[in-house]
């Protein structure tokens, strides 16, 4: 294998790498979805005041949206928005640029590529790196999200049962839940807790998440609100269609999943093979780059390739 090669994957890694580090080292532990103690507890346990912690909480919630007139930014936002990236849109902005410097300085000083390979590759692997570990961010946030709900809704049933108001119902579900779904509702009992009303907090919260099943939730809460009646009861046959949603998710995600990846395979190998021919004999092409149809064919490529990509996304876009 050309070492190159070799030298192109640890500088992509080392990216990633480098982006993670720096957010546990700039938020700490409490930031990881893991964390047995939610990340609002965290804040009100380091003596911070419960307003202070919502309000640095729905900064971070919404602050994403709201930059995506900013050129590029828009293609992250709403990925950022879904995984609550703590960091601001201009310290992402920063740090893709730093990180595509530093890039550009390994590949440099790794590689015998040319100038203006290594200028396209280093943005490439900072910007690249960035919206990778953005994107696998919210998609782990997600589906932790998806699979917790169900149980949340469920230990509020059992709260309600027992007497409890609708509010303290969501406050126990904030402490006894873990992250992600935790915060999500500890900010929905803040908000509650200073006068906004639970059916208008559900519901943005879904609108944010994008979540057909917290709209559910969001509408079955509003309706009881309005016409009355047991909402434990309501809640409850909720939570049965959410989890039969989640199972029934789930085996669609398991029968197209061949799909969507040999769509995504065949469409990246023949860009991976050119990348690779390239590096490893960069004038194998040299007979046929001056040929009048050689541009013409490399656009048509790239649309088929696309094309592709496109036709299998639709045909995989199974709606549950």
């Amino acid at each position: 294998m050309n070492p190159e090669l070799i030298i192109y994957a640890l500088v992509f890694g080392g990216v990633f790498a480098l982006v993670e580090g720096l957010y546990l080292a700039v938020f700490g532990n409490s930031i990881r979805l893991s964390s047995r103690v939610n990340r609002r507890l965290a804040l009100l346990d380091k003596g911070a005041e419960r307003k202070e912690v919502m309000e640095t909480l729905r900064k971070e919630m919404h602050q994403h949206m709201r930059a995506r007139a900013v050129p590029l930014y828009a293609l992250l936002a709403e990925k950022a928005q879904k995984g609550a990236i703590a960091f601001s849109p201009a310290q992402l902005i920063l740090i893709m640029v730093v990180l595509s410097g530093l890039s550009f300085i390994g590949l440099t000083l790794g590689t015998q590529s040319g100038l203006g390979v290594r200028l396209a590759l280093g943005a490439a692997m900072g910007i690249g790196g960035v919206y990778f570990w953005v994107a696998t961010k919210a998609s782990k946030r997600m589906a932790m999200i998806e699979e917790q709900l169900p149980d949340a809704v469920e230990l509020m049933v059992r709260s309600l049962r027992v007497g409890h108001p609708f509010s303290s119902a969501i406050q126990i579900v904030a402490k006894e839940v873990q992250d992600p779904l935790a915060t999500e509702f500890g900010m929905i009992a803040d908000e509650s807790a200073y006068g906004r009303d639970v059916g208008d907090a559900l519901k943005e919260m879904a609108d944010r998440l994008d979540m057909q099943d917290l709209r559910f939730l969001a509408v079955a809460v509003t309706i009881q609100q309005q016409s009355g009646g047991n909402l434990a009861e309501i809640l409850a046959g909720l939570a049965k269609v959410i989890r039969a949603r989640f199972r029934l998710f789930r085996r669609v995600k398991a029968i197209t999943a061949e799909a969507k990846w040999s769509g995504k395979f065949l469409s990246a190998f023949p860009v991976v093979a050119l990348i690779v021919i390239n590096v490893g004999d960069p004038h194998y092409y040299d007979e046929v780059r001056d040929h009048a149809l050689f541009i013409p064919a490399c656009f048509a490529v790239g649309i088929f390739l696309s094309l592709n990509l496109f036709v299998m996304r639709v045909l995989t876009n199974i709606k549950v």
